[in-house]
């Protein structure tokens, strides 16, 4: 699975109009890209840590909700099943409020389209 996070074209969404938050916002997307990318992380120190040879088994997918609809999200698995993801737990169903919050911030305090392209790409670039 190729995971891209594809801040282009959150930003032609907000430019064609698209409403940032609720239910068919721009920004349901972008959080599913965040959240896949950095389960492929978590996944990837996982198996690196593993001295039995363990690796990855495919994907699960699950229906997540969040303040800006549902959406679909692949969820790594290992072949011994002791992957315990962390950004999102193996029950979780709900996401939480606060990477929403943080993008919003960014463009209340008057940053740019390309401003807040490079700070997530930079934040997420480091954890990852």
């Amino acid at each position: 699975m190729n995971i891209e996070i594809d801040v282009e074209q959150f930003a032609r969404d907000i430019k064609a109009g698209k409403s940032i938050g609720g239910k068919d916002g721009a920004l349901g997307p972008l959080i599913k890209q965040l959240t896949e990318t950095a389960l492929a992380a978590e996944i990837d120190s996982h198996l690196a840590q593993d001295l039995f040879k363990n690796r990855k088994n495919g994907y699960a997918t699950k229906t997540m909700k969040s303040e800006h609809g549902e959406f679909e999200l692949d969820v790594p698995r290992d072949r011994n099943g002791s992957f315990e993801p962390e950004i999102v737990k193996k029950n979780q169903r709900t996401m939480s409020g606060e990477i929403e919050e943080k993008i919003l911030a960014l463009y209340a305090h008057g940053n740019s389209y390309s401003q807040i392209a490079n700070m997530i790409e930079d934040i997420w670039g480091r954890l990852l």
